[in-house]
């Protein structure tokens, strides 16, 4: 395999790992009597526990040449390293485990060290994104077998290549809508039971067990409200209006608008009244009007939706398939709101409402 054209199957951002993971429990809870579980796993010290003779015996799997495994197999034995407090200084140790925290080449090394961690049942999905994995069990008529020997199986996976499950800080959450709801048997791992969740924080948004994002939007709005503060500093202090705006923009709109494709559609009117008195307050304090988060949304939308069209090797391109006409996108099949105003569907939804716009 093309090491090139595995990293463009990856998950290419944070919005990308969230949406396929949400619309995967979506297609599902489609259908009548199933729910999702949602296994979201803590390692401990990923990236320090990479093994490089089984990171090196998987570069050369995937056909990198023999110099470039080389340097990478050297780059990660044989390092030094030493503790300095002050005057003080440790004793050096040389490290031949892991991979260096915050080096640039240290998420994709521990994507490949962990690319063929994948789910031996089709009713599961494994959502990664650097170190963080999330286990997606798709549940029929309450048999969680298949997804509790999916977990066996990834902790196995795991003691086989150096990986500790931090299982304190695992979490799990259950997605059901169903009227008349069986309670579920918890879930332990190596005899450690899994504590249940109703909302957990993912790759930055808060997902929630009944799939709202009213959560989610009380988190950004309190912390954007706490930058507004600053603004109002800045404003006091004089400072030129195309200033404030780029303050604005770069440190409150980024905050609110953070994987903005993912959840505005599903958002209810009174979330979005939220975002939008955040907008106003700050139009008050510059003086200037600000892009509203209607415009915001669409933007986004538009650009990540064509993105994901015009690359073939995108995890999500096959849900982007033109009709024979070649001028519109096929639409999703939705039987409810929630999947129906998901990120995928609202995206096919808004390029076929662009009149002569490129895809």
């Amino acid at each position: 395999m093309d090491p090139c054209q595995f990293a463009y199957k990856a998950n290419r951002s944070t919005e990308d790992a969230i949406s396929n993971a949400l619309h995967s429990s979506l297609q599902h809870l489609e259908n009548p009597g199933t729910s999702v579980r949602m296994l979201f796993i803590d390692f401990s010290s990923a990236f320090n526990t990479i093994i490089p003779n089984i990171l090196v015996a998987k570069l050369i799997n995937l056909n990198l040449t023999p110099t470039t495994c080389g340097w990478i197999k050297d780059f990660l034995t044989n390092r030094p390293q030493a503790v300095r407090f002050g005057d003080k200084r440790s004793s050096t140790l040389m490290l031949s485990t892991g991979s260096p925290q915050g080096c640039v080449l240290s998420p994709l090394l521990f994507t490949i060290y962990t690319h063929d961690c994948i789910p031996i049942h089709r009713s599961n999905k494994i959502i990664k994104f650097a170190d963080d994995t999330t286990l997606v069990g798709l549940i029929h008529n309450n048999d969680d077998a298949a997804y509790r020997d999916e977990v066996c199986h990834l902790s196995e996976w795991c003691d086989d290549h150096n990986l500790s499950l931090n299982i304190k800080k695992t979490k799990e959450m259950v997605i059901d809508f169903r009227r008349s709801k069986d309670a579920s048997r918890p879930l332990c791992i190596k005899g450690a039971e899994v504590e249940r969740v109703p909302s957990f924080k993912f790759l930055g948004i808060y997902i929630s067990e009944d799939l709202s994002w009213t959560i989610n939007t009380t988190a950004l709005v309190k912390k954007a409200q706490q930058r507004l503060h600053f603004l109002r500093v800045l404003k006091w202090n004089r400072l030129q209006t195309n200033l404030l705006v780029s303050f604005y923009r770069a440190v409150i709109e980024s905050v609110m608008t953070y994987a903005i494709p993912v959840w505005y559609a599903g958002c209810t009117v009174a979330d979005k009244n939220r975002y939008q008195r955040v907008i106003r307050a700050a139009e008050k304090v510059i003086g200037c009007t600000l892009p509203s988060l209607d415009t915001i949304a669409l933007q986004r939308c538009l650009t990540r939706a064509r993105t994901i069209s015009r690359d073939i090797y995108h995890p999500s391109h096959y849900l982007f398939a033109m009709l024979p006409s070649g001028k519109r996108f096929r639409s999703l099949s939705c039987r409810t709101d929630r999947l129906r105003k998901s990120f995928f569907p609202w995206a096919i939804r808004t390029l076929n409402g662009q009149k002569n716009q490129p895809y």
